[in-house]
């Protein structure tokens, strides 16, 4: 099999998985009971929910590693300092 073909396998799994994992997500999401109310979802249905979303994970981050894409993308606080500066064009003109 060559590199190209393996390489377009890889990029289709992993938008398989991009979207395994939106799906459930938006259903767990979706059915979350309001407080006080108890889940329409079994505690075992749940919990394979949490596994496959762990696994799905796992697998993404194989696929990233195999098709060289790193994700430095962290979620960051509101109050935490930045550590890149916006600068503006036109601040840079030559004199």
């Amino acid at each position: 099999m060559s590199e190209d073909k393996q390489e377009d396998e890889k990029a289709m799994e992993k938008r398989i998985m991009v979207m395994m994992r939106q799906v459930l997500s938006a259903v767990a999401r979706e059915t979350v009971p309001p407080p006080g109310m108890k889940h329409t979802l079994s505690d075992n249905t749940i919990q394979g929910i949490r596994e496959c979303l762990a696994l799905i994970s796992a697998r993404e981050q194989e696929l990233n590693i195999d098709l060289g894409e790193t994700n430095q993308e962290r979620p960051r606080y509101v109050d935490e300092p930045q550590t890149s500066k916006v600068v503006s064009l036109d601040s840079i003109i030559k004199n």
